[in-house]
């Protein structure tokens, strides 16, 4: 596990995934359920994850979703998905959701969601497997890089000081 892997440039990873939401996907309010929308994002950031890792990557970790709009029964939702971090085995995803509405002739698709997740990359016996760094191509990719660093260092800083507090019980 100790061999350097080729890099891949973040654009490797990158997929769309695309549905349309029907009455099966409503909640009580008459708007697609969360879990819905959580379910694809997961299944977006999976096939980025597995595409960039070369193989099975699992979900560690949502790190966090934001839901900016409401999604209805009709709307065409794209999922666009791309690794944004690898460390040694695991990779941040970034997810974003856009929607078309079925009743809206030539607007531009409408922000809907967006996720950050970790995923570990594994063999066939499911223990954690060298992932290839990624490539950053440009500024955006650069940026994305240095965010997903913040959250990563948030997230294991929280998960120390709830260590730390479990401790002093």
């Amino acid at each position: 596990m100790d061999e350097q892997l080729t890099g891949r440039p973040i654009a490797h990873s990158r997929v769309t995934l695309s549905k349309i939401m029907t009455a099966i996907d409503v909640n009580l309010y008459g708007t697609v359920h969360g879990g819905v929308l959580m379910k694809f994002v997961d299944d977006v950031a999976g096939a980025a994850a597995a595409r960039h890792s070369g193989g099975t990557a699992v979900t560690a970790a949502i790190d966090e979703i934001v839901f900016l709009e409401p999604v209805r029964v009709g709307d065409l939702v794209h999922a666009y998905a791309q690794v944004n971090w690898t460390g040694k085995s695991s990779m941040e995803v970034g997810v974003k959701l856009a929607a078309e509405r079925w009743d809206v002739f030539g607007a531009p698709p409408l922000p809907v969601a967006t996720a950050y997740l970790v995923f570990v990359a594994v063999d066939v016996a499911g223990h954690p497997r060298q992932v290839p760094p990624v490539v950053m191509t440009d500024m955006d990719d650069q940026r994305r890089f240095k965010e997903a660093l913040i959250r990563r260092d948030h997230r294991l800083a929280r998960r120390a000081a709830i260590q730390r507090a479990r401790a002093e019980e």
